[in-house]
């Protein structure tokens, strides 16, 4: 890093120690350092950086009521780190030097790399493709830390860890945070292994945070998790906010639980409990034994639209849904674009739900990957539809994926009973035939106002 940039992110640190004495008065003073640092380039997010500060002049708006939430919730320390790995060197450090090698490479250059340590689990959820894995597969820490390394000379700062249940490799994931502390690190974890002593050492390396799995109230969750999970999340949650550490939530909507994980009550639950971020997937039927039945319909998946960017808008947590916000990523984000998966074999997979791969990480580098023939097709062909409600080419547009796999001549990743690219597409079209009237008319609608 160059002198210049060492002494701003000096003197922002000690703006964030003014601050958190008296964010009310001084949060404003915090954007002006950043806009300092950002400069003026197309790569400093100057939309997002002027949304942020409108915000910060409106005390009446929810968005409002969660930065200040942040600064009173938040062990200072910890919320120091996390502004710098996340806020600086993910995205207003990072990002700039992704664009360089974008352009320079002519390939997908990933924001976040999400990768899995272990298949191990200690739960079996109905309808999750690495409940059938078992404990038979795992990253060693040196790979691990390697792919942070090759991540970071990209300019990659996010890692995200999935499984299995990541947090099965805890002692690995606190020392990767400990030697890449740079990083900024999240899991979506199902929050059974967390107790006090991993809160503490949560405090001491500061720069992770859980994305904790629930999916509505106790009877949703247990449904799909087993008896006594959400429970156990509920506890994980009162230890977390006790410490004052960051986290959020992860709940994935099927056609079971849609009025639970969508009702007010659910998200005004969440806030009590102290999450700051809740993220919403689909539902995806991966896998041979995949539960069609769980897909969400037509109705159900536009009622999360409505509600997800109700709640946005009314409510002091940060709602995102990664199936109906793709209209402000511009569709898929995965192939690299934004983000890809490595599964605990080191297989490189444009996506945490699609299966296929022509790379291996002990095979191959980083940059050997993204410039693959899946992974170039995912790059030459994004966006998958110029309608962003009907954005992943499995879900919404499955001739996509089945014509990517069969070109680049990737094959099945699953770790217990590989699928074919025409299996797993044909589950798909009907889904996508009935989506798809929907999804044109709320695009249209969108694209009016």
């Amino acid at each position: 890093m160059d002198i210049s940039m060492q002494i701003k992110k000096t003197a922002l640190r000690t703006a964030l120690g003014y601050i958190e004495k008296k964010p009310e008065e001084n949060v404003l003073k915090l954007m002006d350092w950043v806009d300092k640092l950002a400069g003026d380039g197309p790569d400093s997010f100057p939309a997002q950086r002027k949304a942020f500060r409108n915000v910060l002049n409106d005390p009446e708006c929810s968005m409002y009521q969660l930065i200040m939430s942040v600064f009173r919730d938040i062990d200072n320390d910890v919320l120091k780190v996390v502004f710098e790995n996340f806020f600086l060197n993910a995205s207003l450090i990072g990002w700039p030097k992704q664009e360089h090698y974008r352009k320079e490479l002519n390939c997908n250059i990933p924001w976040a790399i999400l990768m899995d340590p272990t298949s191990a689990c200690n739960l079996h959820c109905t309808g999750c493709w690495a409940a059938e894995y078992g404990n038979k597969l795992n990253l060693t820490y040196e790979e691990l830390s390697d792919i942070v390394r090759q991540g970071k000379e990209f300019g990659t700062y996010m890692y995200i860890f999935s499984g299995g249940e990541p947090l099965v490799r805890k002692k690995d994931i606190l020392r990767l945070c400990t030697e890449h502390s740079d990083c900024q690190f999240l899991a979506f974890t199902n929050a059974t292994l967390i107790d006090e002593a991993f809160a503490k050492e949560m405090l001491r390396v500061k720069n992770f945070i859980p994305a904790i799995s629930v999916e509505g109230f106790e009877d949703a969750t247990d449904f799909r998790r087993g008896a006594g999970t959400y429970q156990a999340i509920m506890k994980a949650m009162t230890i977390l906010k006790q410490y004052k550490l960051p986290f959020g939530a992860s709940c994935c909507y099927t056609s079971k639980n849609v009025d639970s994980i969508s009702s007010e009550a659910f998200i005004d639950h969440l806030v009590e409990c102290g999450a700051k971020f809740a993220w919403f997937f689909h539902y995806m039927p991966v896998g041979n034994e995949a539960v069609t039945d769980l897909l969400p319909n037509p109705e159900q998946r536009k009622l999360m639209y409505r509600k997800v960017r109700e709640y946005r808008s009314t409510k002091p947590i940060f709602t995102i849904d990664f199936q109906n916000d793709g209209e402000y990523v511009g569709g898929c984000i995965a192939g690299g674009r934004n983000y890809l998966h490595i599964n605990a074999n080191g297989d490189v997979e444009p996506c945490a739900f699609i299966h296929y791969s022509d790379s291996n990480i002990r095979e191959k580098t980083l940059l050997e990957a993204f410039q693959s023939p899946l992974f170039m097709a995912y790059h030459n062909h994004q966006p998958f539809n110029c309608n962003h409600l009907r954005p992943c080419p499995m879900l919404e547009n499955p001739d996509m994926l089945k014509m990517m796999v069969d070109q680049s001549g990737a094959h099945s990743t699953d770790l217990q009973s590989q699928e074919s690219a025409d299996h797993l597409c044909d589950k798909c079209r009907n889904y996508a035939a009935c989506w798809a009237p929907k999804a044109d008319l709320l695009w249209n609608e969108r694209n009016k106002n």
